[in-house]
């Protein structure tokens, strides 16, 4: 049975599902690659069919990636001038490829993390699908209240 076939009242574990994420597999199974190229993911997972279509990562992944990163280089530029003193230029050549190196290498970590949350709380068409496209009209209050 497909992992998307489950019943929507089964738990989904946040935890294993953004570890999961981070680790570019599948939030269900854990098996099958979350993507087919660098950040392009699959419609859905290889191995248990689940869709990962729905995923909305959006702009999140780069500003977390951005922070992230910011806060490593700027750390270590401050600590390195503080300990050394070395010439600005070998700050520049040292901390711009660590900077280029770890944006390459967290940003599809960060996306497969926010996938995997976003499966594990159901949310933009990982849950019910029922009503998925559908404008539902607002709820009004009953007479008997």
């Amino acid at each position: 049975m497909p992992a998307s076939d489950i019943s929507n009242t089964t738990p989904r574990d946040t935890w294993t599902a953004l570890k999961r994420g981070w680790g570019q597999c599948c939030p269900a199974c854990g098996k099958g690659r979350l993507y087919r190229a660098f950040l392009k993911v699959n419609d859905a997972c290889p191995d248990c069919q689940t869709e990962l279509h729905h995923h909305r990562a959006d702009d999140a992944p780069p500003y977390f990636v951005m922070t992230i990163t910011a806060h490593v280089v700027i750390g270590g530029i401050l600590i390195w001038e503080k300990a050394y003193a070395p010439n600005p230029l070998l700050q520049l050549a040292v901390w711009t490829p660590v900077l280029i190196l770890l944006s390459l290498w967290l940003l599809p970590r960060v996306k497969g993390a926010l996938i995997g949350y976003q499966w594990a709380l159901r949310m933009h068409g990982f849950g019910n699908t029922q009503f998925e496209g559908v404008d539902l009209p607002p709820t009004a209050p009953s007479a008997a209240q």
